[in-house]
C-alpha cells in the first residue's frame, strides 16, 4: 500500500478531506501496532526454532567431529574399519600354503627382553630356555654386535634378534618396544643376562603378580648367592610377595607409615616386570637420551593404577640369582686396549685363548660407564621436577611430607 502524503497537505479544500486523511492516518497506525502486538510471539517463535535447528545441526558437526578424533594422528583420510592401531612381535609365514586363520580367542602372552652378550651365551641359553616352555616371546639385544654365533642354539631361529654395538636395554626398549607394538602382550620382563633362573619359573610367577595384583614388580634375589645392592630385592620367607621393607637404624630409615622408594613402591632396574598399562606408561618416562634409566626407579610407582606402595612389591614365591657381572664398560674397552695398549700384558680366557683386555682397562671402563649412569641420574631429577613446576593441571599424588622422620 502506498500513500500519497501531498493529499494531506495545505492544499485541502474542506474540513471533510481534512477529516478522511486523519481517518487514513489513524486507521494505518492501528493496523500496524495491531500487526506488531499479534504477530510478536510468531517472529519470536520463529527465532527460537531456528535457534534450535542450528544448535541441532552443530550438535551433529561436534558429534562427528569427535568420532573423527579417535583416529589416530595422520590416519584421518582413512576410513575406521582399516585402521590398524597395534602391531606385536610375532612372527608370520610368508605363503599361503602355511598360513593358518586363528580363531578370534587370543592367546594370553607376555615378553621377554633381554640385553645380551656373547660371553653370557649359557647364561642366557638357560634364561630363554625357561620363558620359551611358558609360552613367551623372547627378544634379544644383543650390545655387542654379535648375532651369527647364536644360531646354533635350538631356539635361536624363533627369537627375534636386534643388534646395536655398546647400547644398554632401556635405549633398545625406547626404540624398540613402543606400546602399540607390545599391547597384545600382559607382561613385559625386561631383564638383564646376568641371572640365574634355577628357582624362577615364569608361569607361577605370572600367577603370583596377577593374584597379588601387582603391576610392577621383580623376582626377589637369593641372598646366599646373588650380589644384594638394595635389601628390598632381598627374599623375604614369609610369604609370597613383600612389598616394603623396614630400617630402624643407620641412614635412608624405613617405618610402617614409609611410602616413598626405597622402603616401598620400588624394584631395582635390574628385572623389573610390567603390566601392559604400566608399560605404557613406563615407556613415555624413558628419556630417549638417558641410555642408563637412572633415577627411573623411583618414579616407577606413578605408573601403577592405584597406589604404589600395593601395586608394586617384590615376587619371593619366584626368586632369582644376580651374578654380578661387568658387561658394557668392558665391551668398549676391550676395543679400546686390542688398539692402543699393544704394550700392556693380556690375560687369557679360560678354555679358550682369546686375549681379554687388561684388568685396570675394564676397570676404567666400568668406572666411566658408572659416572655417565650418576650424571644421568641428576639430569633426570632436574628435568622432573622443572617438569612439575611447567604442568599447572598435574598434581602429585605422592606429596613429600614436610617433617620427614623417615622416607
Amino acid at each position: 500500500m502506498k500513500i500519497s502524503l501531498s493529499s494531506c497537505g495545505p492544499n485541502l479544500r474542506d474540513l471533510a478531506q481534512r477529516r478522511a486523511c486523519s481517518c487514513r492516518f489513524l486507521s494505518i497506525a492501528v493496523f500496524i501496532c495491531f500487526t506488531s502486538f499479534v504477530g510478536s510471539p510468531y517472529v519470536l517463535d520463529y527465532k527460537h526454532r531456528l535457534s534450535s535447528a542450528w544448535a541441532a545441526t552443530d550438535s551433529m558437526q561436534k558429534d562427528q567431529s569427535s568420532l573423527c578424533e579417535c583416529k589416530p594422528l595422520g590416519s584421518e583420510n582413512l576410513p575406521k574399519g582399516i585402521i590398524c592401531k597395534n602391531s606385536n612381535l610375532e612372527f608370520l609365514p610368508v605363503s599361503l600354503r602355511s598360513w593358518k586363520r586363528k580363531g578370534s580367542e587370543k592367546e594370553a602372552r607376555s615378553l621377554l627382553a633381554i640385553a645380551v652378550g656373547i660371553k653370557q651365551k649359557e647364561v642366557v641359553d638357560l634364561i630363554v630356555q625357561k620363558f620359551l616352555l611358558s609360552n613367551f616371546t623372547v627378544m634379544l639385544f644383543h650390545y655387542d654386535g654379535v648375532v651369527d654365533e647364536w644360531s646354533d642354539l635350538k631356539w635361536s631361529g624363533s627369537a627375534l634378534h636386534v643388534s646395536a654395538i655398546n647400547q644398554t636395554k632401556w635405549w633398545f626398549a625406547k626404540r624398540f618396544l613402543h606400546p602399540d607394538i607390545v599391547a597384545e602382550y600382559d607382561y613385559v620382563f625386561l631383564w638383564d643376562e646376568d641371572l640365574g633362573v634355577e628357582n624362577f619359573h615364569p608361569q607361577r610367577y605370572i600367577s603370583i603378580i596377577k593374584r597379588e595384583k601387582l603391576e610392577i614388580s621383580q623376582p626377589a634375589l637369593d641372598t646366599a648367592k646373588s650380589l644384594v645392592h638394595h635389601q628390598i630385592t632381598a627374599r623375604g620367607r614369609k610369604g609370597d610377595v613383600h612389598r616394603r621393607i623396614y630400617k630402624y637404624r643407620g641412614g635412608g630409615r624405613c617405618y610402617e607409615n614409609s611410602t616413598a622408594p626405597p622402603c616401598t613402591g620400588w624394584v631395582e632396574m635390574m628385572a623389573p616386570v610390567f603390566s601392559r598399562a604400566a608399560w605404557r606408561c613406563v615407556w613415555y618416562m624413558i628419556q630417549n637420551d638417558l641410555i642408563h634409566a637412572w633415577g627411573l626407579d623411583k618414579k616407577l610407582g606413578y605408573c601403577v593404577q592405584g597406589d604404589r606402595t600395593q601395586h608394586v612389591g617384590v615376587v619371593d614365591g619366584e626368586y632369582i640369582v644376580h651374578l654380578g657381572i661387568p658387561t658394557l664398560g668392558s665391551v668398549i674397552d676391550h676395543k679400546v686396549s686390542l688398539e692402543t695398549s699393544s704394550n700392556d700384558s693380556q690375560l687369557q680366557t679360560p678354555n679358550s685363548g682369546k686375549a681379554m683386555p687388561p684388568v685396570s682397562s675394564i676397570f676404567s671402563g666400568r668406572s666411566a660407564v658408572r659416572m655417565r649412569s650418576f650424571t644421568e641420574s641428576e639430569i633426570f631429577k632436574r628435568r622432573w621436577k622443572r617438569a612439575v613446576a611447567e604442568d599447572k593441571c598435574w598434581r602429585d599424588p605422592y606429596p613429600e611430607p614436610k617433617n620427614k622422620t623417615g622416607t
